[in-house]
């Protein structure tokens, strides 16, 4: 597993070249926020079960569908697989977060989520929509605990919104 450090060394040194003037800088913004990013990560260890069930409610009460009968979250063993799937990609983003890069999510989490996700008919949609509704609460945290600037949070999440979204070819 890389950190944004390393896999700026790793980039640099493959290359064969000295850092520059935009490495310095990617360094300085990760090494400022590093406390933040602790910070963070330690809110959500702290209360990963109670934004995973507010992520939850506030999911199923947007997209009521999902606990119906028929719904891909109806039945306690389906619903419980949704909330630990939420759990899953939280638990995956505070460590993106503290890393400041998001290569682990490729290998732990997205590397063929999509294909799984579409054999098992699970729908991507509201699972996008569950991460996004995740990084607003983790944002609410950050605010709450007196940091300032939350953009750094918006890394991991956005970047699995992304990978899991339909692509255009």
């Amino acid at each position: 597993m890389r950190d944004a450090v390393t896999s700026l060394i790793r980039n640099y040194d493959v290359a064969g070249r000295y850092l520059d003037r935009n490495a310095l800088d990617t360094l300085k913004s990760y090494f400022t926020t590093g406390t933040s990013r602790v910070q963070v990560a330690a809110a959500i260890n702290t209360d990963a079960a109670a934004i995973v069930r507010k992520a939850g409610a506030m999911l199923f009460e947007e997209i009521p569908e999902l606990i119906r009968p028929g719904g891909n979250a109806y039945t306690t063993r389906r619903f419980a697989a949704c909330l630990r799937d939420m759990d899953y990609y939280l638990r995956y983003a505070s460590y993106a977060l503290v890393a400041g890069d998001t290569d682990l999510l490729d290998e732990r989490v997205l590397e063929g989520l999509r294909e799984t996700y579409n054999s098992l008919s699970v729908p991507i949609g509201p699972t996008v929509r569950g991460i996004q509704i995740m990084k607003t609460l983790v944002k609410e945290l950050a605010v709450s605990a007196n940091i300032a600037d939350t953009t750094f949070v918006d890394q991991p999440f956005d970047y699995m919104i992304r990978e899991l979204s339909e692509k255009n070819i």
